[in-house]
């Protein structure tokens, strides 16, 4: 174990776990091949040489995998917590100890913590940004400007933290090109959909034990993470109805067949409450007075604002923590709300997060969007970029490979018909 991090370059809940997390980094990357194959060529050219990067992100073994890959590549990290309840303690001290990584997270710090954390992390004077929910980049434009000249660019993982770019962007306030990895089809196709629909029930079962078949399960939403959500809680048994102000996607869930209600109707019939909007109060206060005695509400979404707990805390008489990651609110009619997870994202605050073969992909998406702000960043302005297409398509073969699964390949014939525009009914293969 290296002693080489000093106790000022880091804040973590306990050193002494760090060969427990060194074990699950391990076992995690047995399922990311993907960043294996990006590390040896990392390794080989060295493309984060002399680059300072500073993430905030939740640190778990899948993000420890990344942080290792990046190494490999030459860059100088700094690592805090994107969430005051994502971080898995054991993983924190594993990057210090045998990484020498700056990392400054807590499992349950406080917001004063957590500030303090993404300021240490940007005390680094990064060159690139690594986000989740956009709390750093927010705090380096408001708070760290006098950095901004150093930044090349930036990558934000979640849909939240696009959203909040976006708008930033869209009133000139945004001082750097960042890519949205989040919407990267590698990542929202697969992460979103497969990796929140399984690490939500994950973390809810945790949180509660209870039996999911015959439940009425009502999910906010129905985005890729509420389409993940939906369909592992219809796979469990429930009975499962989407809520939705998007006629398109309204549809979409009925056409997959769900019942689709608003959500004060809902609200009266549901035994459990999910939402992973990027939104707001998708569970409000008039919501939770119709809702029945016993209800479980959770959120998936990044920031704890799905579930309006300030409504909910007004509401009730007394607030008792039931289970680990469970709390019960007594209304003053007696009736009792469950919220799991502090109403914070209920895959990290009460489980493990998403699986770590899905993370192979988002956080392959990570790297290369980083090595690709390097190599262009200086040609981009102050926007939110996608993930260019063919680096998508990149990691979507690597996975393959390594997957074992092959696929076709276009003949030279079908090549050049789908670029002819000559060819249709009219002609006979005597015209060719």
């Amino acid at each position: 174990m290296s002693a080489a991090v000093k106790k000022g370059n880091y804040d973590i809940a306990d050193i002494n776990l760090a060969e427990k997390g060194r074990f699950r980094m391990q076992w995690a990357g047995r399922e990311m091949p993907v960043l294996d194959l990006l590390a040896e060529r990392f390794h080989r050219e060295r493309p984060f040489a002399g680059v300072r990067l500073a993430a905030a992100m939740h640190v778990t073994s899948e993000t420890a995998n990344l942080m290792r890959i990046l190494i490999a590549g030459g860059a100088e990290i700094s690592l805090c917590a994107s969430n005051p309840l994502s971080t898995q303690d054991d993983i924190a001290a594993a990057l210090v100890a045998y990484y020498e990584m700056p990392v400054y997270a807590i499992k349950g710090e406080t917001t004063g913590q957590y500030n303090d954390h993404l300021n240490a992390a940007l005390d680094t004077r990064p060159h690139l940004t690594m986000d989740d929910g956009m709390d750093l980049v927010a705090m380096l434009h408001t708070q760290r400007n006098d950095l901004l000249d150093d930044v090349v660019g930036g990558t934000e993982e979640t849909t939240t933290g696009v959203i909040r770019l976006k708008a930033m962007a869209a009133q000139g306030k945004l001082a750097f090109p960042v890519i949205a990895v989040n919407d990267a089809m590698t990542k929202h196709f697969f992460d979103n959909r497969y990796g929140t629909g399984q690490s939500t029930l994950d973390g809810l079962i945790r949180a509660t034990n209870v039996l999911m078949a015959g439940k009425t399960f009502v999910v906010g939403g129905y985005g890729w993470c509420s389409k993940g959500i939906a369909m592992r809680a219809k796979g469990l048994g429930a009975n499962v109805i989407v809520t939705e102000v998007d006629p398109l996607r309204a549809l979409e869930a009925v056409m997959d067949g769900f019942q689709v209600m608003p959500m004060l109707k809902a609200a009266m019939v549901g035994h459990i409450f999910c939402a992973a909007t990027g939104g707001m109060h998708i569970f409000d206060g008039h919501h939770m007075e119709v809702m029945r005695d016993g209800a479980i509400l959770a959120n998936s979404g990044h920031f704890d604002v799905e579930i309006n707990l300030k409504a909910l805390g007004k509401m009730s008489t007394s607030i008792t923590r039931v289970r680990d990651f469970l709390d019960e609110y007594t209304l003053e009619d007696g009736r009792r709300l469950y919220v799991a997870g502090e109403g914070r994202l209920v895959n990290l605050a009460a489980a493990e997060g998403h699986p770590s073969a899905v993370m192979d992909m988002s956080f392959a998406n990570q790297a290369l969007a980083a090595e690709y702000l390097l190599q262009h960043g200086d040609e981009m302005s102050g926007n939110v970029y996608d993930m260019p297409e063919k680096l998508d398509r990149e990691i979507a073969a690597l996975k393959l490979s390594a997957m074992d699964v092959e696929i076709d390949t276009l003949s030279a014939e079908q090549e050049m018909y789908l670029n002819e525009w000559t060819l249709g009914t009219a002609i006979s293969d005597s015209d060719l």
